[in-house]
């Protein structure tokens, strides 16, 4: 196998030169960071969950024609993307109060918001990828008024699907993170939306219990964060009830206690 040359390295994810020009290949890693980076940990198999959720998804929005970096999943922690230029901002779509959000305006974790609410985030780990305004966004030409108006129509259609498509399977979509970035064609560019949709960059909670099944977990040290990565894959129909391997779904039935910090029930 010859030796691929590395372009970036993230936190959850390396980026390596791709097989033909303008492609790269994402490879999902098992690392997990919360608060920028401040807190560092593992959570056993979740590149691979990652991977296979978030091709789901990317499949699914281009199903809708939601156009994304997305090209092919290559095995099990890489996926062969369209190599484009990052738009520096993070979309945070909220439809639940949580987060900074709660800390920020003293909220109650849980409240529904009046409507979908749109936050950007200028991507620099240094300063903390700080909360900043359209007017900021404009002033500093991080991105034109007709990308923010691209960015925030496709932000709303993409979180109309992924509510509808959560709701289905029990789960409700607290909020989450996107990245878009240009695609160059000579002197013209396009944007498509980038990087992961996954329980990495998702609050995603159960709507019968309210139990989470995303990185809170990781975050406030509750445990059971590989059952639910697995558990969200499951009910995604991506593995099955009896799958239980490396990066594989162990059924939550017998792991619920473990992801309540509790021992689960002798049946």
């Amino acid at each position: 196998m010859s030796r691929r040359r590395q372009i970036y390295e993230g936190k959850a994810k390396i980026l390596y030169e791709g097989p033909e020009p303008g492609t790269l290949i994402q490879y999902f890693k098992d690392d997990a960071t919360a608060f920028n980076a401040q807190k560092r940990g593992t959570i056993n198999g979740k590149g691979v969950i990652n991977n296979r959720i978030s091709e789901f998804v990317f499949t699914r929005l281009s199903h809708i024609g939601v156009p994304t970096h997305f090209i092919r999943r290559l095995n099990m922690r890489e996926q062969l993307i369209r190599q484009v230029e990052i738009v520096p901002l993070e979309v945070i779509v909220r439809n639940v109060a949580a987060g900074s959000l709660t800390k920020r305006l003293g909220i109650d974790e849980g409240e529904t918001l009046p409507h979908t609410l749109l936050e950007y985030c200028y991507k620099d780990d240094g300063l903390g990828d700080p909360l900043v305004s359209e007017e900021e966004i404009a002033c500093f030409n991080w991105a034109s008024h007709e990308e923010m108006q691209d960015i925030s129509s496709m932000a709303i259609r993409i979180n109309d699907f992924l509510c509808g498509m959560f709701s289905a399977i029990n789960i409700r979509l607290v909020d989450f993170k996107l990245e878009f970035g240009r695609l160059w064609d000579g002197d013209y560019s396009r944007l498509i939306l980038a990087d992961e949709i996954s329980p990495d960059g998702c609050r995603l909670w159960d709507m019968t219990t309210g139990e989470k099944l995303d990185k809170d977990r990781f975050r406030r040290d509750l445990g059971g964060e590989e059952d639910a990565y697995r558990e969200v894959a499951r009910r995604l129909g991506l593995l099955s009830e009896n799958d239980s391997g490396p990066g594989e779904v162990l059924d939550l039935a017998h792991h619920r206690g473990r992801l309540r910090g509790t021992k689960p029930k002798k049946s």
